[in-house]
């Protein structure tokens, strides 16, 4: 039991986090050749207004942050952030800060799946892949969430550890990644499966946009459109 135990943890958390990589950056670049006219949020401003403004802003603001805080509080060095902060109160920060930015995200989402299901015209127009999305960030929200009453539970910052751990062997292409959270909650293994699920479903979804943020309009010439008063 506990050689099926380990195999599934090496499974899981060892050669999915690469499959999922791989499936992402294929399915990107092969989406991008081929659909580049899909390549888009899919706004559905037109449809219903109530509700978006402020579900899609608490949703955005509160994902980049969180998405900010994981990278660097995962991937920086042990050894570079001791020079600043403590292990423990990295923990009591993270924990902190990603309550709020958690919470902000959690609402935005909440109102932006509920305004698809009460209205009519946008649920008729609403296709599975969009369900799919909103649902799975939902529960990764509500999953991440959750892991601060766990971590509440030990507050000497060794979870986090080695999450850190497990997050750089994977990005460093080492051995043994899995290991390092064999034995930690399973609401922060879920959370972490969901997480590279997101990466899986990607390229075939509306969250393919996430990618390609049109930073080109920043350096792109002036123009204007001048129309003759003598035009038919």
């Amino acid at each position: 039991m506990d050689s099926m135990a380990n195999w599934l943890n090496t499974l899981l958390f060892g050669i999915y986090p690469y499959i999922a990589f791989a499936v992402f950056i294929i399915g990107c670049v092969i989406r991008f050749d081929r659909e580049q006219y899909s390549w888009k949020a899919s706004s559905s401003q037109l449809l219903d207004r109530s509700s978006l403004r402020l579900g899609s802003n608490l949703f955005h603001i509160g994902v980049l942050l969180i998405i900010v805080g994981h990278l660097v509080g995962l991937l920086t060095p042990h050894a570079l952030y001791v020079q600043v902060i403590s292990v423990e109160n990295k923990q009591l920060l993270a924990m902190v800060a990603g309550g709020i930015f958690g919470t902000l995200c959690f609402i935005g989402l909440y109102l932006l799946i509920t305004r698809r299901l009460n209205s009519p015209r946008l649920r008729a127009h609403t296709r599975f892949s969009d369900w799919l999305v909103l649902w799975m960030l939902f529960i990764q929200v509500t999953l991440g969430l959750s892991t601060i009453f766990v971590s509440a539970q030990h507050m000497d910052g060794s979870s986090m550890m080695k999450l850190a751990e497990w997050a750089q062997h994977i990005v460093t292409f080492r051995s043994g990644a899995a290991d390092f959270i064999l034995e930690e909650s399973i609401i922060f293994k879920v959370h972490i499966w969901l997480g590279l699920s997101l990466f899986v479903v990607a390229p075939f979804t509306r969250l393919v946009h996430v990618i390609s943020a049109p930073v080109w309009y920043l350096l792109r010439p002036g123009y204007q459109i001048v129309r003759s008063r003598n035009a038919r």
